[in-house]
């Protein structure tokens, strides 16, 4: 989890567009929020948050292959406090991981 979210910032995450689709209306919880091809529009008051997503070349790692997707965020009208309380949440549903 960071300490800090930039008005801006991309991510390289590990899954199909599939995966990501499932996952995200959870992750978005109460906020409403509009699908537009590959990207949503999402309000948090006062702001709002564009996400966008692209696929990308798999990560191939051995035998391993680990589909990619490029994901951009952009708030805007939201402050510092704002943002990080946003994306904890989130983060913490889109976490994936083991061991």
């Amino acid at each position: 989890m960071q300490s800090f979210y930039a008005e801006q910032f991309e991510r390289d995450m590990g899954c199909t567009e599939a995966d990501w689709l499932g996952w995200l209306p959870a992750a978005l919880g109460q906020h409403p929020w509009k699908r537009d091809g590959a990207s949503v529009q999402v309000t948090i008051n006062p702001g709002t948050l564009r996400i966008q997503w692209e696929q990308a070349e798999p990560r191939v790692l051995g035998l391993a292959r680990i589909p990619r997707l490029l994901v951009r965020f952009a708030f805007a009208g939201l402050d510092e406090a704002s943002r990080y309380t946003f994306m904890k949440r989130f983060d913490l549903f889109m976490q994936r991981g083991g061991g």
